[in-house]
């Protein structure tokens, strides 16, 4: 894991503009983004048509290409991370499950022993819930969004929200029971 003060002196230079800053940070924030990568996808069948190394290219191409203003830290650029590959899952899952390709929606179950053949059909409950979620609470929504699509710690969640550890700890308790009960709803 790279020392977050190299990943955030990266990203100090790309907001600066600096020549080369996104190809110095690249392989500094590479393995954590494939990590993040290989996680989503571990799941998936072998001929899954995405795969972790496209969706780090993606990803990383999303967030330098898109993004203008200054960096913050390495939490910062890992939560922005997470929001890319939430939509970029989302919108692969939506894709693949889609009428025409034969894709139904099912009542889902979020027992961990259940088969993850419904990945796709997760993911987008999963989306849908997190967009009603943030319609009354954006920061439960938020922490959601960091913890499970950008795989970042209580701390680091934390840092990014500007909140004690405590309170993400709450807020992530809370979001789960929420999530647990409008995905287990069904259609």
């Amino acid at each position: 894991m790279t020392p977050p003060s190299d990943v955030t002196l990266a990203l100090s230079e790309l907001s600066e503009g600096r020549t080369g800053a996104a190809s110095r940070l690249l392989p500094l924030i590479y393995e954590e983004l494939r990590d993040l990568a290989n996680y989503y996808l571990s799941d998936e069948p072998c001929d899954h048509t995405l795969q972790p190394t496209a969706l780090v290219h993606e990803v990383y191409l999303r967030i330098i290409s898109q993004r203008n203003g200054t960096w913050k830290n390495k939490s910062q650029f890992f939560a922005i991370a997470a929001q890319a590959m939430r939509h970029l899952l989302i919108d692969h899952a939506r894709r693949r499950r889609t009428v025409k390709r034969g894709g139904n929606r099912r009542k889902l179950s979020l027992d961990a022993a259940a088969p993850m053949a419904f990945r796709d059909e997760y993911l987008v409950a999963l989306d849908d819930a997190l967009t009603e979620l943030a319609k009354f609470d954006p920061q439960l929504s938020k922490v959601v969004e960091l913890r499970f699509f950008g795989g970042l710690t209580i701390e680091e969640t934390a840092r990014v929200l500007e909140n004690s550890p405590m309170t993400v700890k709450r807020l992530w308790k809370v979001a789960q029971g929420w999530l647990h009960r409008e995905i287990m709803k069904g259609d």
